[in-house]
């Protein structure tokens, strides 16, 4: 026979109850824990990434000295290059947002902009020189910094700039040299670039130090761009020997030409198009 219970037994039911489905619930959720799940929507994320920052380069159209008549739309020329370089590069710290380990920005954007600065300066600087006294130290100016933007996109707290500039965004950075390798994983393989030596023509004795002076520097390029593929084999995105090795190495091996085509034409004719002779590509 069924009889209807008390009211107060009702209660300790409901009570009991209550506190069972509240047990249960907590099992479900240390299960999970333990089996590493996570609630959705829990409001973690394991990386939340910042604004990656801008780029700022050190002026220098201001210090320049007074530009020969004869110089300036090439001076003109080479200060555009510059503001564009910084625009491809504030546009590829943009793109690459997340991506490479702790120093990507320095090796795969401030370094390749570093030298890229370096070759372009050095070209306004010869240009001025050809009819007046040729500024020196314009190299100094080359280095950019990051500025802002909590964390940048290789993951590491961002440095702050020392210095000013102009910033832009425009363009895409086809930094390259012959190859297009789909990263730097497995066998590290060589670098190979073109030879300059034989290339020259005859060099004025009056040349001959500065000239033998940059082919050991460009060797030396060659081996340093070497062991820097050996020392990150694994590191980085699909372009990073591009971008951090073969880039950076065609930047260098332009301005070192340059130097020596500059020395043969102060007591000779100048050598034309030894610009051809930078990029270099990676052997497997």
């Amino acid at each position: 026979m069924s009889r209807a219970l008390p009211k107060h037994n009702k209660r300790r039911v409901a009570v009991i109850g209550g506190a069972a489905a509240l047990a249960l619930t907590g099992a479900v959720v240390v299960t999970s824990a333990l089996a590493g799940e996570t609630p959705k929507n829990s409001g973690t994320n394991a990386q939340t990434l910042a604004s990656p920052g801008t780029i700022s380069c050190p002026d220098v159209a201001s210090k320049l000295p007074a530009i020969p008549a004869t110089a300036k739309a090439e001076v003109d020329r080479n200060l555009t290059l510059l503001n564009t370089q910084i625009a491809e590069a504030n546009k590829r710290l943009v793109d690459t947002v997340g991506q490479g380990g702790p120093n990507f920005v320095n090796n795969a954007i401030l370094g390749p902009l570093k030298d890229k600065r370096v070759a372009t300066v050095n070209r306004i600087a010869t240009a001025i020189g050809r009819t007046a006294a040729k500024p020196q130290g314009l190299d100094a100016l080359a280095p950019c910094a990051l500025n802002g933007g909590g964390v940048n996109p290789g993951g590491a707290a961002t440095q702050p700039a020392g210095n000013g500039g102009n910033n832009g965004n425009a363009g895409n950075n086809g930094n390259a040299g012959n190859n297009g390798n789909a990263g730097n994983a497995g066998a590290a393989g060589t670098i190979s670039c073109p030879d300059v030596a034989s290339k020259l023509p005859a060099i004025p004795a009056t040349a001959k130090a500065e000239v033998d002076r940059n082919l050991t520097l460009l060797n030396t390029q060659i081996a340093e761009a070497n062991k820097r593929l050996v020392d990150t084999v694994g590191q980085g995105g699909p372009n990073f020997v591009n971008n951090a090795i073969l880039g950076p190495l065609k930047d260098k091996r332009v301005a070192t030409v340059n130097r020596i085509a500059t020395a043969i034409g102060r007591t000779a004719a100048k050598p034309q198009g030894l610009d051809a002779l930078a990029p270099c590509a990676l052997n497997k």
